[in-house]
């Protein structure tokens, strides 16, 4: 009967997960797909622990007998997440779902060591297979814990520098290699110092992989630790039988490696280019020289300038998180909206500091849906919009990634925002993009810049649509 009810709720538990990752596909339904995938993970927890305790103390498998302190760490955990959770800024999502994530890859890897050290105990005779798959998993997890907690540190602005060597691949390379060579150790000699040995080396691995690389690319990281860390869950699924780990695992691997795909695709980079790790390599810088001058205006002005227009496209980027100004800029376009403007929102896949950030910031001002486009779909816009204000964006809008062949992000797809009648750029001061590369959009002719705190623009342009509506 037990049995029959853990298969059961096992089955129910993925389709809830199944059911949650297609509601989250829209922004409309999201938070639906993420309360239908939490209850879906909460059975299958409540039913393991069911389990369990039906099971006398002496046949539980690898002396899981203190259930007390699972619930506790259970509690604990879900208890710190969720205050963390509600208070965590918008400017540290990326942070959080980096840390989180890694987090993810080492309860994988924690499950691993467990199987594992349950072999040298004499505890378990499990086929070569299971082995070989529980230890894949072990060694994918670590990686991912260890490199989402340097990607964290890098997101967090602990660890600015980025550790660049001559011959960095061939070292990465012989980690690797040394990680496969002591997992057989471990595996055909369990003890454990062969295991402490395989999870430093493969927490050493994630470490190496993550530290030369930019902060520029770190959306990519994400989104390639995230799928990591569902390769992980599913191995260890597999490896104990568990339907709901392998489901759940395999839906976030799938969607981690499409994620890091479309990532690579929109920075210009192949997906072996990623693996490998030289998106990390110095690159030449741009040689192209620089024509025009930079042009100010008062934000005043460029609010009037939007307020007698027929179109506007709006191009949000960090900056505008950093100032937590969307509800102003929301504000803003209702104004716009209410003098017959029509208004758009352009994002861009990269945009922020890590995949539908910007999604998310206009979603938590109230802005519909259906104003926001992806850059695929506004992009042949721009050259009939009479305004395109970029607020706190730079290189997704950057010409010199069609034009400058010396440029380091020459080739990735970017914003048309140049093509637009009139360019206001809303930004702090002269300071180039996360990539380190001159804007050639600030001096063309077409283009004025809009200095200040975002927050403080929108506010000035808000002022002013009102008092000319009065």
């Amino acid at each position: 009967m037990i049995s029959m009810l853990v298969d059961v709720s096992g089955f129910a538990a993925a389709l809830l997960f199944i059911l949650g990752m297609k509601r989250m596909a829209s922004p409309a339904t999201a938070v639906h797909g993420i309360w239908l995938t939490g209850i879906g993970m909460v059975v299958a927890v409540v039913v393991s622990f069911g389990y369990l305790s039906a099971i006398p103390v002496e046949a539980r498998p690898h002396a899981l007998t203190n259930v007390a302190l699972a619930l506790a760490a259970l509690a604990l955990g879900g208890g710190w997440a969720w205050w963390r959770g509600r208070r965590v800024a918008v400017t540290a999502m990326p942070q959080m779902v980096a840390l989180y994530n890694g987090m993810g890859g080492g309860a994988a890897a924690a499950v691993a060591a467990v199987e594992l050290m349950a072999r040298d105990g004499g505890e378990a005779s499990a086929g070569i297979l299971l082995v070989v798959v529980t230890a894949l998993g072990a060694l994918i997890g670590s990686v991912s814990l260890s490199g989402s907690i340097v990607a964290w540190a890098k997101l967090d602005g602990r660890l600015e520098r980025t550790f660049r060597f001559r011959g960095q691949s061939v070292v990465n390379g012989s980690v690797f290699l040394l990680a496969l060579g002591v997992a057989a150790w471990a595996l055909a000699d369990p003890s454990q110092l062969s295991l402490a040995i395989f999870f430093a080396v493969a927490l050493l691995l994630g470490v190496l992989m993550t530290v030369p690389i930019g902060g520029a690319d770190m959306p990519v990281v994400i989104s390639l630790y995230n799928a990591f860390t569902g390769l992980a869950v599913a191995l260890e699924g597999y490896a104990l039988s568990n339907p709901a780990l392998m489901v759940a695992g395999m839906m976030v691997g799938s969607a981690g490696t499409l994620l890091t795909l479309l990532m690579a695709k929109a920075m210009n980079r192949s997906l072996a280019n990623v693996l490998f790790s030289r998106f990390g390599d110095p690159v030449a810088g741009s040689t192209a020289a620089v024509a025009g001058h930079m042009k100010s205006v008062d934000a005043r002005d460029a609010a009037l300038t939007m307020r007698y227009a027929t179109t506007v496209i709006v191009v949000p980027g960090y900056g505008l998180a950093v100032a937590q100004a969307q509800a102003k800029l929301y504000e803003l376009v209702k104004l716009l909206q209410a003098a017959g403007v029509a208004v758009r929102f352009a994002i861009h896949p990269v945009a922020g500091r890590m995949p539908g950030h910007m999604n998310v910031l206009l979603a938590e001002a109230g802005v519909p849906y259906d104003l926001i486009d992806d850059m695929e779909d506004i992009n042949d816009s721009f050259k009939s919009t009479d305004v395109a204000i970029v607020i706190g964006a730079n290189d997704v809008v950057n010409p010199a990634a069609r034009s400058d062949k010396a440029s380091p992000i020459y080739g990735m797809p970017i914003l048309n925002a140049d093509q637009a009648r009139q360019v206001y750029v809303v930004k702090r001061g002269q300071g180039k993009g996360y990539a380190g590369v001159e804007n050639l959009l600030f001096y063309q002719d077409n283009c004025a810049m809009v200095y200040g705190d975002a927050l403080a623009v929108l506010n000035a342009m808000v002022q002013a649509i009102k008092e000319q509506a009065a």
